[in-house]
Parts: structure tokens; C-alpha cells; sequence
């Protein structure tokens, strides 16, 4: 995958918080933070789309990536869908965009 650049497109402050527009790809080779397209930031998931699988694989990720507990990943919309908007609790949308960029630079070794 490309290196995420989280553009404004997909993150949007509210008050405290940050909703992510998300589009999850469940059961992929691997599961890695991808490129912002089409407004919505790319996520693989080795996880199936059963039993809600794939949607706590993108919490733990999420949670991982912002280095934070996961009860700060709320995910609010798209439970049976790939399209999901995901609120971080207590996060700026800098801080965000930081935390992707760095993630998607340890999940691509050489690439700048």
C-alpha cells in the first residue's frame, strides 16, 4: 500500500475528538494502514468480516497506531459495512495525521 497521508478529506474535528472515514478491506494478506482515496483512509485487515472480527482487528490497529487504550476507538457507523466512520476520542486531527504518517513509514522500510 502507499504511505497514508491522511488528508483533511477523511479526518474532521469534533470538539474534543476526531471522526476517520474508513475503508476497511477484511481478510487481506496483511493488515497495514494504507493512502487516503476518495476521502476515506484505506485499512487492511487479515480478519473476516464474521462475528465482528474484521471490525475489532480495525480497533486493535487503530488503537496500535495511536499508541492509545482501545476504548478511545469507537466506531460509529458501518458495523456491516466497509464504509465506517470511527470516532478517537481525545485526539487533534495533527496529532491523527502524525500517528498515520508514522505508521505507514514503518509498514514501508525504504520508501520515503
Amino acid at each position: 500500500m502507499k504511505p497514508a497521508t491522511a488528508s483533511a478529506g477523511c479526518l474532521r474535528a469534533q470538539g474534543d475528538s476526531v471522526l476517520l472515514s474508513v475503508k476497511l478491506q477484511p481478510r487481506a494478506a496483511v493488515t497495514a494502514v494504507g493512502a487516503t482515496l476518495g476521502g476515506e483512509l484505506r485499512v487492511k485487515v487479515s480478519a473476516p468480516p464474521v462475528d465482528a472480527a474484521a471490525n475489532e482487528a480495525l480497533v486493535r490497529l487503530l488503537a496500535e497506531v495511536l499508541d492509545c487504550p482501545r476504548r478511545r476507538v469507537e466506531l460509529l457507523r458501518g458495523h456491516t459495512s466497509r464504509h465506517k466512520l470511527v470516532k478517537l476520542h481525545g485526539f487533534s486531527v495533527a496529532g491523527v495525521q502524525a500517528c498515520l504518517a508514522r505508521a505507514s513509514s514503518a509498514q514501508t522500510p525504504g520508501r520515503e
